[in-house]
């Protein structure tokens, strides 16, 4: 199996409060090894809506190049506990692929979609608060990073 230089399996995703949003970003490809990476993101994102800091999650797929049935199942148990907590999550610029997954299997609908999106760290006059990533925990997903390497 060879390795592919456009992937970033280790790519922790940025998570940020923007006004009363909080923004997810993840990058590259979300797959059975980096979606427990957007699993622990989104944990951290809905614990500051529970704390009264912000009322949504905007995930910013943007940059997510390819999305399997791994990271349509992180979405979906991360909106699953933000609908327990009277939050939801929504999508932003999902590439045709996510968008396609979300349409074949009838999640599409359970994600409204954020054209207004939160400005990222970068852009001039972001009100940004850039949350600290989670620590790495040892898992099997670690182990199989660390076997690509």
């Amino acid at each position: 199996m060879s390795e592919r230089p456009d992937r970033e399996t280790d790519a922790e995703p940025v998570v940020e409060i923007v006004g009363r949003a909080v923004a997810v970003r993840p990058v590259g490809e979300i797959d059975i090894a980096t979606a427990p990476l957007l699993s622990r993101a989104l944990v951290q994102a809905l614990a500051h809506v529970g704390d009264a800091q912000a009322d949504r999650i905007v995930t910013d797929c943007s940059r997510v190049t390819f999305c399997d049935s791994s990271g349509l199942n992180a979405l979906l148990a991360a909106r699953q506990t933000a609908v327990r907590a009277g939050a939801t999550i929504h999508l932003a610029n999902p590439a045709p692929q996510l968008q396609r997954l979300l349409e074949i299997t009838g999640a599409a609908p359970l994600f409204p979609r954020e054209d207004d999106l939160p400005a990222s760290a970068g852009s001039p006059g972001a009100r940004l608060q850039q949350l600290p990533q989670a620590p790495p925990r040892n898992s099997r997903h670690a182990w199989i990073r660390r076997l690509r390497r």
